[in-house]
């Protein structure tokens, strides 16, 4: 990316399930069907914070799920949307920062 230009969030969490380094000219279609961890997601959303359009990390951290949802990655092993839903429930409390 251009100077002063934040990657935008799919590169951030495909990096996150570290995955072999591949020649983006030949290998096409890849899966990234990573796991990745609560903490992670939280890493990405606090990067991606200023391009949000999220009052709260909260907001910003669902936005990051349904990244990874349409990735195909796993949080902690359980789907994005039950992730969220979590959240939703109270059962996850994302930090305010």
């Amino acid at each position: 990316p251009p100077a002063g230009a934040a990657p935008s969030a799919p590169p951030l969490l495909v990096k996150s399930p570290r995955e072999p380094v591949r020649d983006r000219k030949k290998v096409k279609n890849i899966k990234h069907d990573g796991d990745i961890t609560l903490d992670e997601v939280i890493d990405v959303a606090r990067k991606m914070r200023e391009r949000s359009m999220a009052r709260k990390l909260e907001g910003t951290v669902k936005e990051i799920l349904g990244t990874a949802r349409s990735l195909g990655c796993t949080i902690n092993g359980e789907t994005p949307a039950d992730t969220l839903e979590m959240i939703n429930d109270g059962d996850i409390v994302i930090p305010e920062n």
